[in-house]
């Protein structure tokens, strides 16, 4: 009896020593794995704060990178106390996909955000056109920005819309070209309309002397002779000399004998013998 018992405790050993081992690896694996997680989320937080990240990425982007390391942790633990960790991975692995697709949209815009919010193509107060939207970015939020539009209306954009379309920044440039077109009659004499444009150009202070100015014949159509203004102005100028040269053209134009003529044709009527 006292021989089986022996037998029996030897067996035990046996089995509950390494099992007993491995659990205090895997144990030790837990805990030093938790600190390194801690460490590196802690590490890449200073340094999104650094660059000057958004708050809200920089919070959203610590607790992603710890939730994957503590998946590689815990799996590596159950791996060394003997528990089969292939299904586990599997079921992380499915868990994600149906996450990632049921969110495909959400996930879009955020992703979208972070880029803005690293790379910067805007900021608050530019004006801007984003898909197809022109206003001024009000606020730039993880998956929205914000804008008012300059008939004060708030428009809200999806950020996946702004990065996967063409976005143009008017603040973030030194100067616009102002383009209007002028139409002429063919009886005019174009010298002295070019003369007159050009006089209501170089009188104009908001206008930049360099680039210079272009007052040239852009195109002669079927019922005019048309005429391109192109000054240079400063952002905050744009449309301000857009509307009072396009004003400002047609009256001095005018006053110096110069038609601008409504669009006509010549019909010939042919009897038939």
């Amino acid at each position: 009896m006292n021989e089986q018992m022996a037998l029996w405790w030897d067996k035990l050993l046996s089995i509950a020593l390494p099992f007993l081992f491995n659990l205090l690896y895997a144990l030790i694996i837990f805990l030093v794995g938790k600190w390194l997680a801690r460490w590196a989320t802690r590490l890449i937080e200073q340094a999104l704060v650094r660059a000057k990240v958004d708050p809200a990425v920089a919070s959203f982007a610590k607790s992603m990178i710890y939730f994957g390391i503590m998946i590689f942790v815990v799996t590596a633990a159950l791996n060394k106390i003997g528990i089969e960790t292939t299904s586990f991975i599997a079921l992380v692995g499915a868990a994600g996909l149906a996450i990632g697709l049921a969110l495909q949209g959400a996930l879009a815009n955020f992703a979208a955000g972070v880029l803005l919010l690293l790379f910067k193509p805007f900021k608050v107060g530019d004006f801007i056109e984003a898909a197809g939207k022109l206003g001024t970015v009000v606020e730039i939020q993880i998956f929205n920005t914000i804008l008012t539009t300059p008939d004060n209306r708030r428009m809200i954009i999806p950020n996946s819309k702004i990065t996967g379309d063409i976005l143009t920044n008017f603040t973030d440039i030194n100067q616009r070209r102002v383009d209007l077109t002028f139409s002429i009659s063919y009886k005019d004499d174009i010298k002295k309309a070019k003369e007159v444009l050009q006089k209501l150009v170089d009188s104009d202070p908001r206008i930049l002397k360099e680039p210079k100015p272009v007052v040239a014949v852009m195109e002669l159509a079927e019922s005019s002779v048309n005429l391109v203004c192109r000054p240079w102005v400063a952002p905050k100028d744009y449309w301000n000399v857009y509307f009072d040269l396009l004003e400002k053209g047609k009256i001095e134009l005018e006053k110096n004998g110069i038609t601008i003529p409504f669009p006509q044709r010549d019909v010939h009527i042919y009897q038939a013998k």
